[in-house]
């Protein structure tokens, strides 16, 4: 045994190469070795170790993988030196790249710690008032950034400050790089203080074909999932330099605003004759309403109309558009899903359009629910609908096809008849 160790030994001193290169292979083996003795016994035993705890290992976004490769780093680099016959430059080589990657994976550890502290964080019952995402990704960016200056003046064997003192003249340079992030950090700034966006809030910017709810509020970008499921991506910044629409007062008032009106044909209005009001009495909602107009309108007549014979033609009647008016009154105020009290409830006339006289209905629902909003809109108009011909009022509608198939219908019957 002793004999073959000294005839390798003088194979090694005939051959200082081989010495090298066998102590280099030895040096990375051993390496390798830590290496998978770290991430298959050490890391895997501490991931089991966490589970039995009650520990969420698979959120630790990958540190501890990362640490451990400093393991084999920290080996090459600490043991390089002793390599015989490897030149002076290329030990210097060696420990440099592997101090390079120590700082770089210490970096990429830093950046997956920020985002467990963003995970921990959104766990909090209000953190979507006050989104730190944008925040950490700054840091983010100042770490990364260091580590870059240092794997620099690491891999070239020189301090950082030299070239910290370079950076002074390429600030300019570096403002202009950097512009859309000091943009987005003073947006993100800006909307944090005053509020603006949450997580949540249903935001509507017509510029930009977005109208949905805001599901990620970061650095640089807001993303909004619109109503059809797709995602519309906007910049931070936009939301301080363009005007958007955030729905969350809103929800949050407890009612949904209903602002519609119907186009009553003008040529259906009339003052009331006396079979329509006393069809019209038979109304539950109108029964206070006749007695109290009617009083009204006798008393002004009988101040003001001054006729020898019979009712003055300039003497005030009840309408059917007003009394319709009343009518729709009293159903939204009767109504179950409308707030009667602290909100805006009325019913009112517009200016007349060539499509017709608008009857305005302006309220609010108890609901803030889309679905449960757009059926207490659709049943209050249904039942307008289908009661205006009470009133003897016609709902405008532009001729259609029909109407004019019956309008030439008519003429040729009223031709062959003459």
């Amino acid at each position: 045994m002793q004999e073959e160790l000294l005839s390798w030994l003088k194979v090694f001193e005939q051959y200082p190469q081989l010495e090298t290169l066998a102590a280099l292979i030895m040096l990375v083996t051993v390496a390798l070795v830590a290496n998978w003795v770290v991430k298959h016994i050490l890391v895997r035993g501490f991931y089991k170790l966490l589970s039995r705890m009650g520990g969420a290992h698979k959120n630790d976004f990958g540190i501890i993988k990362r640490l451990s490769n400093i393991v084999p780093a920290l080996i090459i680099s600490s043991s390089i030196g002793v390599v015989p016959g490897l030149p002076e430059a290329a030990v210097t080589v060696v420990k440099n790249v592997a101090g390079g990657f120590i700082i770089l994976t210490l970096a990429l550890a830093l950046g997956a710690a920020l985002e467990i502290v963003n995970v921990l964080y959104m766990r909090r019952r209000n953190a979507y008032l006050k989104p730190i995402k944008g925040y950490l990704q700054i840091i983010k960016i100042v770490i990364y950034a260091i580590a870059t200056i240092l794997i620099v003046a690491t891999l070239i064997d020189r301090s950082p400050l030299i070239l910290l003192s370079g950076l002074g003249a390429m600030a300019a340079v570096v403002m202009l790089i950097f512009q859309d992030t000091l943009l987005s950090l003073v947006a993100s700034v800006q909307i944090s203080s005053g509020d603006l966006i949450r997580v949540g809030d249903w935001v509507e910017m017509p510029q930009f074909n977005a109208d949905g709810d805001v599901i990620d509020i970061a650095l640089h970008t807001v993303k909004i999932q619109n109503w059809d499921k797709t995602i519309t991506t906007i910049p931070t910044k936009r939301f301080i330099s363009d005007s958007f629409i955030n729905w969350r007062g809103m929800q949050e008032s407890g009612g949904r605003r209903i602002k519609r009106s119907l186009y009553i044909d003008q040529h259906s209005i009339h003052f009331l004759t006396a079979e329509e009001l006393e069809h019209a009495r038979n109304f539950n909602l109108l029964k206070g309403y006749f007695d109290d107009k009617l009083d009204e309108l006798n008393e002004w007549n009988a101040k003001h109309v001054k006729s020898s014979a019979g009712e003055s033609l300039d003497s005030r009647k009840l309408t059917n558009i007003g009394t319709f008016r009343a009518y729709i009154d009293q159903y939204i105020r009767n109504h179950p899903g409308i707030h009667q009290s602290g909100m805006t409830l009325m019913v009112r006339q517009l200016s007349p359009t060539p499509e017709g006289l608008p009857m305005e209905i302006y309220c609010f629902t108890k609901t803030t629910a889309w679905t449960d909003y757009e059926a207490i809109q659709s049943d209050i108009f249904d039942h307008l609908l289908a009661i205006a011909p009470e009133f003897n009022l016609r709902v405008y509608q532009a001729p259609s096809g029909y109407d004019m198939r019956q309008m030439g219908a008519n003429l040729l019957q009223t031709k062959q008849i003459h």
